[in-house]
């Protein structure tokens, strides 16, 4: 998502709930009216759940979950752990709309004793191979009330839908919840192609899809002291190989199935979790301060950090097993 032209900051007033005296010096207002069909009010309410509109502050997101491997003739295989946090600012831009910052990092843990992972035995190439986490800093976006582009990926992605109005997968659920459904399904030019990363490069486009669900209570959307949306969810995602797997052209794909929620501090993390990302850069340990770019994804992310890996003599990718009929 980029920035786009918008409405004023006073048109983005009208609809809004006064705030209290204590948050009116820090948060800018914003609409709590509950209305799946305002743009307005799925612009902050989303932004109230992605992050904290109170500038000064910043929000803790966590996730959890594991990723499986797909391929033809054969089960789904759950293949390790993931668990990862990010941090969270936004900020409100001029014309009314809201800027999030972030910075996010993702582990991934063997299934069997919870540790996270340096290196993994690839039962499909029988080979260890050095796990890269995910570590993207930064991923920032635009919050509109109109559809923003899609993330460009450092300008490989290029796909601009006609612009139409913000409006998100809202259903009421039981005990007074909102349920909030959002996607992104993509196809663009890979970072990492095969002529140049022959054991990395899933092929020359990435096909990725990226679905999330939000769960939250309608009391705290209209609460206008809650800056911030308590929340759970689900985020799923359906990716080429991991680079770092050394699957190359190898038919198939990983499946990435997890849930999420806010953090109230630091200290609800696990405690190797927070150490491992120290051991990165503390940085990780909070939100940026100030919008910079560009915002890329962990595979653009592997393209710039990385290193082709060797490939032996006479290597081809794995392919999956025959069909076998019962």
């Amino acid at each position: 998502m980029t920035r786009r032209e918008g409405f004023g900051l006073a048109a983005a007033a009208v609809g809004a709930a006064a705030l209290p005296a204590a948050a009116e010096a820090t948060a800018p207002p914003f609409v709590t009216k509950v209305d799946f069909k305002d743009p307005k009010w799925n612009r902050d309410t989303y932004a109230r759940m992605d992050g904290d509109l109170d500038p000064t502050k910043e929000k803790l997101g966590w996730l959890k979950g594991t990723a499986y491997g797909v391929r033809d003739n054969e089960k789904v295989r759950p293949l390790f752990g993931v668990e990862g946090f990010s941090f969270v600012r936004i900020k409100r831009l001029p014309n009314g709309d809201w800027r999030r910052m972030l910075r996010e990092i993702v582990f991934y843990r063997d299934l069997d004793s919870g540790k996270i992972l340096e290196t993994w035995h690839n039962p499909y190439t029988n080979e260890d191979v050095r796990v890269v986490p995910i570590a993207n800093d930064p991923f920032n976006f635009t919050i509109s009330d109109s559809i923003e582009p899609p993330p460009s990926y450092g300008g490989l992605q290029t796909e601009k839908p006609a612009p139409k109005p913000f409006l998100l997968d809202w259903s009421d659920g039981p005990d007074g919840t909102l349920i909030c459904r959002t996607g992104i399904d993509m196809i663009y030019p890979s970072a990492l192609q095969p002529n140049k990363w022959p054991r990395e490069s899933a092929g020359p486009m990435n096909r990725v899809s990226e679905h999330f669900i939000y769960t939250i209570k309608r009391k705290d959307a209209e609460n206008p002291r809650l800056t911030n949306l308590p929340l759970v969810g689900a985020w799923s995602r359906i990716t080429p190989w991991l680079p770092w797997m050394l699957m190359g052209q190898a038919p198939g794909n990983i499946s990435y199935f997890t849930n999420f929620a806010t953090l109230k501090s630091i200290a609800d993390l696990p405690a190797d979790l927070v150490a491992a990302a120290r051991a990165v850069s503390p940085k990780y340990l909070s939100a940026p301060t100030e919008d910079y770019g560009p915002s890329l994804s962990s595979l653009e992310n592997y393209a710039k950090t990385q290193k082709p890996a060797p490939v032996p003599a006479g290597w081809t990718p794995p392919q999956p097993p025959a069909l076998k009929m019962h």
